[in-house]
């Protein structure tokens, strides 16, 4: 997969895969982005390096697994990713200006993903990480900051989505959705914030923190459905 290009207009990311059969389930309900939080300083992983390897290498285009880590040094990032076979990193801790670029020199062929981490109102915060790392990713995914457990990302916690749409106008990368979205919400959610995608973790779980497929299904019928209408609009 040298070289690979990821399509982020119209991305739909499922994360927090349990297993195998889990992976299998969310494939089928028409998801082709599965997310693997690994190296957590917060959340506990939900299933072994091992075993995200095995199913990330079982994956075949257009379907690809996505690294979800918190790592900042580049080194680490670049063999994680090597070791889980994938070319997809979001990167959701802080990491400095020098790591991001050393990162994407060394490893041109990793696209990556820079969360934004949207807090009361930190807009001009953002605005400045924005303006400052975009030339050295591929895309952002704004989520929510959990002030009551420190996670950031994968909270079930929604955040004021004008700070989302800011991001979407102001980027010169796609920006993707994240934060609390559910069937229930992620239409009004596109249609406001207009991301280029969307990711869902325990918006589409059950009460023993599964994914539902029931749920999974409906999430992605509707975010297709606000996808086109955004098409039509435009």
């Amino acid at each position: 997969m040298k070289g690979l290009s990821i399509n982020y207009n119209r991305f739909i990311q499922i994360a927090g895969v349990h297993d195998l059969d889990e992976a299998q389930l969310i494939l089928n309900c028409g998801v082709n982005y599965l997310g693997f939080p690994l190296r957590l300083p917060v959340h506990k992983e939900d299933l072994s390096e091992k075993d995200a390897a095995e199913i990330i290498k079982s994956l075949n285009p257009p379907s690809f697994g996505i690294l979800i880590t918190y790592l900042n040094q580049s080194i680490e990032i670049i063999n994680l990713c090597k070791k889980l076979g994938t070319q997809i990193v979001q990167l959701h801790g802080d990491i400095a200006l020098n790591e991001l670029a050393k990162l994407k020199n060394d490893a041109p062929d990793i696209s990556i993903i820079k969360s934004l981490i949207v807090k009361n109102d930190n807009t001009q915060e953002l605005r400045k990480i924005v303006n400052k790392l975009s030339p050295w990713v591929d895309a952002f995914i704004t989520d929510t900051y959990d002030s009551a457990t420190g996670a950031s990302g994968a909270t079930g916690k929604t955040h004021d989505w004008q700070i989302s749409r800011q991001m979407v106008e102001l980027s010169p990368k796609p920006v993707i959705l994240a934060g609390g979205l559910t069937p229930q919400n992620i239409k009004d959610a596109i249609l406001f914030v207009k991301p280029a995608g969307v990711d869902s973790h325990t918006g589409v779980e059950d009460s023993d923190g599964r994914k539902d497929e029931k749920l999974v299904t409906e999430f992605v019928l509707k975010a297709k459905s606000a996808f086109k209408e955004l098409m039509i609009e435009g």
